[in-house]
C-alpha cells in the first residue's frame, strides 16, 4: 500500500525544499539514501534534482505526482543508525522482491517471505491463520504451493517471538547478501542486439543478461561513463592494467541520458571520500558537445559519519499490517503540509512508500497478485560476487526479467504493447495507475488482442522513426560542428587583426604589416570602418551627455 501526501510549494521552490518537507513529515534524518522519482509525459522516469526548480524539471502541468524511493542502497542496511531508516529500506526491498528485481534461491525466498510475515502479522496464531494462510499473500512475481508451505512452516516454527524490528533486521541482512541487492534495472541491448539489464549497485556496475551476471565492475575500476544519443559507454581499468570498454544501446536518447546520470551519481556517492571531490562530468570529450552534470549531495562515507552523530530518542514507527484481500484501497493522508499562502502554492502529490500506515486506524496494506515472470531464484553471496570480478555468474534458472510495470524505460520490442496496456515505464502518471500496474491489472487492451498486422505496422513505424531520428541527429551534429568551426575562425581573424593593428614590434607581425595585401586591407577597409565606429561612439556619447 502507498501513503499519499499532498504538499504545496511556491512556483520557484527547488527540489531540496520538497525533499526536506517530506523527510520532516517522516521524521527521517538519514535521508541521503532516498530520492524523489517522477515520470514525464513521454513516460521516462527521472530523479528530481534538488538544486533545480521543481517547475522547470516538470514537463507536465501541476499537480505533480512523485514517489519517494531508495536512490542509493546502503552497503550494509542492517548497520543503519535509526530504525525508521531501516524500515523504509525494508519496504523498498520488499517491493523489489515483489517485482522480481531482487532474485534469490528458493530456500532464501521462503526465509525472506517468512520474515515479512513475522514483521507484519506477528506470531502464528491458529485461530487467526487457517491452513494455507501464506498463499493469500504475494511476495514474489510467482511462487509454487511447495514454496507457500515452506514459508508457513518457517513462520510457524522458527520465528516465534521475533519482534517486527528483529524480523526486519534479519530480512535486511539476508537481502544484502543477494547478487541483485540494490539493482534498479535499465533495459538495454548489447552490440549484438541481445537484451540486457544494466544497473548500479553499492558495490559497482553490473550487467545482467539472460540468467547470468555477465559483467561486474567495482567502482574503483570504473574510470569514465559516456553517452551519445542512445549509445552508452563504460570505461574501466581492471587488474594487470587491463582496460575494457563496454558499449550498450538504450531504447531512447532520454533513457540513455537518465542511465548516464544515474551512473554518475552512484559512482560519486559510493566511490569518493568527500563531497568536495565531486566534479562536473561531461558526456563527451568535446567541450561544445554533450551534456554536463554534477552530483550535488553527500557521499556514502560522509553520510555514515553524520549518522553516527545522531543522538535522539528513536521516532515511533506505525507499521501497517497485511490483510488477506485482493483489493488495494486508495489511502490519502488528510493533513497538508504547507508554509506559504495558498495563492502561491503548487500541489505536489507524493507517494511515500508501500507499507506505511495511514492516519486512519482501520487502514491496512493489502497483498495482491501479479503477472508471473518466473519462479526460480538462484543467488550468489556478496563475498563471492566481489571475488568473482568480471566473471559470469548464474543468477537464476530463468532469464532475469523484472515486471514490465517497474522497468525504468519501455523495452523496444514491447513498446507498442506497453503503450496500449498503459503499463508504462514503471511509474504511472497517477497513484491509482501505479497501484493498478503493480497489482498486474491491465488498464486497456491486452497485448494478445493486437493483430499481427498492427504489430508489424508498429515495428515498421518504429524503425522509420528510429532512422529519421538518427538522420536528424547526424545533421544537427554536422551543423553544430560547422557553426563552432566558423565561430572559432572568426575569433581567430579578429585576434589577428587586433594584433597586426597594434604597436607590438614582433618580427612575425612586422612581416605581415609589410605585405601589399595587408596595406590594402588597412587603408581601404580597416581605417574607414574604424572612423565609422568612432563617429557612432561620439554620437552616442553626445546623446547621453545632453540627457
Amino acid at each position: 500500500m502507498t501513503e499519499e501526501c499532498e504538499l504545496h510549494s511556491t512556483r520557484d521552490a527547488k527540489g531540496q525544499y520538497l525533499f526536506d518537507l517530506i523527510c520532516h513529515h517522516l521524521n527521517l534524518l538519514e535521508k541521503d539514501y532516498f530520492g524523489i522519482r517522477y515520470v514525464d509525459p513521454d513516460k521516462q522516469r527521472h530523479w528530481l534534482e534538488f538544486t533545480k526548480s521543481i517547475s522547470k524539471q516538470m514537463k507536465s502541468q501541476p499537480p505533480f505526482t512523485m514517489c519517494l524511493r531508495v536512490k542509493f542502497y546502503p552497503p550494509d542496511p542492517a548497520a543503519l543508525k535509526e530504525e525508521i531508516t531501516r524500515y523504509l529500506v525494508f519496504l523498498q526491498l520488499k517491493r523489489d522482491l515483489y517485482h522480481g528485481r531482487l532474485l534469490c534461491k528458493t530456500s532464501d525466498a521462503a526465509t525472506l517471505a517468512a520474515y515479512i510475515l513475522q514483521a507484519e502479522i506477528g506470531d502464528y496464531d491458529p485461530g487467526k491463520h487457517p491452513e494455507g494462510y501464506s498463499s493469500k499473500f504475494q511476495f514474489f512475481p510467482k511462487h509454487s504451493e511447495k514454496l507457500e508451505r515452506r514459508i508457513a512452516e518457517i513462520h510457524k516454527t522458527e520465528l516465534m517471538g521475533q519482534t517486527p524490528e528483529t524480523s526486519e533486521l534479519n530480512f535486511l541482512q539476508k537481502a544484502q547478501m543477494l547478487e541483485t541487492y540494490g539493482v534498479d534495472p535499465h533495459p538495454c541491448k548489447d552490440v549484438s542486439g541481445n537484451p540486457a539489464f544494466l544497473a548500479f549497485t553499492p558495490f559497482g556496475f553490473v550487467v545482467l543478461q539472460g540468467n547470468k551476471r555477465v559483467h561486474f565492475l567495482k567502482w574503483n575500476e570504473v574510470t569514465k561513463l559516456k553517452f551519445e544519443g542512445k549509445t552508452f559507454h563504460i570505461y574501466a581499468n581492471q587488474k594487470e592494467d587491463k582496460k575494457i570498454i563496454l558499449t550498450y544501446f538504450a531504447p531512447t536518447p532520454e533513457a540513455c541520458k537518465h542511465l548516464w546520470k544515474c551512473g554518475v551519481e552512484n559512482q560519486a556517492f559510493y566511490k569518493l571520500e568527500k563531497s568536495s571531490q565531486v566534479r562536473t562530468v561531461s558526456s563527451s570529450n568535446l567541450f561544445f558537445k554533450g551534456s554536463r552534470f554534477r552530483y550535488s549531495g553527500r557521499v556514502a562515507k560522509e553520510v555514515m559519519e553524520q549518522s553516527a552523530k545522531i543522538k535522539r530518542e528513536p521516532p515511533a514507527i506505525h507499521r501497517a499490517g497485511l490483510v488477506p484481500s485482493r483489493s488495494c484501497p486508495s489511502i490519502t493522508h488528510g493533513p497538508r503540509l504547507s508554509s506559504v499562502p495558498r495563492t502561491r502554492r503548487r500541489a505536489v502529490h507524493i507517494s511515500i512508500m508501500e507499507g506505511l500506515e495511514s492516519l486512519r486506524d482501520s487502514a491496512h496494506s493489502t497483498p495482491v497478485r501479479s503477472v508471473s515472470h518466473g519462479d526460480s531464484f538462484i543467488p550468489r553471496s556478496r563475498s563471492q560476487a566481489a571475488e568473482a570480478g568480471d566473471s559470469s555468474a548464474v543468477i537464476a534458472d530463468e532469464t532475469y526479467s523484472p515486471s514490465d510495470s517497474v522497468l525504468p524505460t519501455p523495452v523496444a520490442e514491447h513498446s507498442l504493447e506497453l503503450a496500449v496496456s498503459r503499463q508504462i515505464n514503471g511509474a504511472p502518471c497517477s497513484i491509482e495507475e501505479e497501484k493498478e500496474s503493480e497489482a498486474g491489472t491491465p488498464m486497456g487492451v491486452e497485448p494478445g488482442e493486437l493483430g499481427a498486422d498492427s504489430r508489424a505496422a508498429g515495428s515498421l513505424q518504429a524503425a522509420a522513426l528510429s532512422e529519421a531520428e538518427q538522420v536528424n541527429k547526424f545533421v544537427l551534429s554536422v551543423l553544430r560542428l560547422l557553426l563552432v568551426t566558423i565561430g572559432l575562425l572568426f575569433v581567430l581573424l579578429l585576434l589577428l587583426i587586433v594584433l597586426t593593428e597594434s604597436d607590438l614590434d614582433v618580427a612575425f607581425l612586422r612581416d605581415i604589416r609589410q605585405t601589399p595585401e595587408f596595406e590594402q586591407f588597412h587603408y581601404e577597409y580597416f581605417c574607414p570602418l574604424r572612423r565609422w565606429f568612432a563617429c557612432k561612439l561620439r554620437w552616442v556619447g553626445g546623446l547621453l551627455i545632453n540627457k
